[in-house]
C-alpha cells in the first residue's frame, strides 16, 4: 500500500536536514539512514518524479537518481515503484528492471 503522507513516517524525520544534504563519502552515511525505512520507496518516487537535484532521497544520491532518470525519461516513478513493490509483495521476486 502506498503511503501518501510518507514524510511523517520517514526514518529521517527527526534528523537534521544537514545529514541528508552532504557530499562525497558522507553520502554513504546518509544512505544508511534510509536502510529499513518503511517509506523509502515513496521518498524515492517523490525525488524522481520532481527531479530533486540535491541530497539523499530514498537511499539514493543525486548521481544515482540522475542515472535512473536518463534510463526512463518521462516515467511516472510513483507508478513504476508502486507496481514493482506490489509485484514483489505478491511473488517475492524483485521485478523492477532499471
Amino acid at each position: 500500500m502506498w503511503v501518501e503522507d510518507w514524510s511523517s513516517k520517514a526514518a529521517c524525520k527527526d534528523s537534521s536536514p544537514d545529514q541528508l544534504f552532504v557530499r562525497g563519502a558522507e553520502q554513504n552515511k546518509a544512505k544508511q539512514l534510509c536502510n529499513g525505512c518503511s517509506v523509502r520507496t515513496e521518498c524515492l518516487a517523490e525525488a524522481l518524479d520532481n527531479q530533486i537535484e540535491w541530497g539523499v532521497w530514498g537511499g539514493m544520491t543525486e548521481r544515482e537518481r540522475r542515472a535512473l532518470l536518463r534510463r526512463r525519461p518521462g516515467a511516472s516513478w510513483r507508478t513504476v515503484l508502486e507496481s514493482a513493490r506490489e509485484d514483489h509483495a505478491r511473488t517475492g521476486v524483485q521485478s523492477l528492471q532499471l
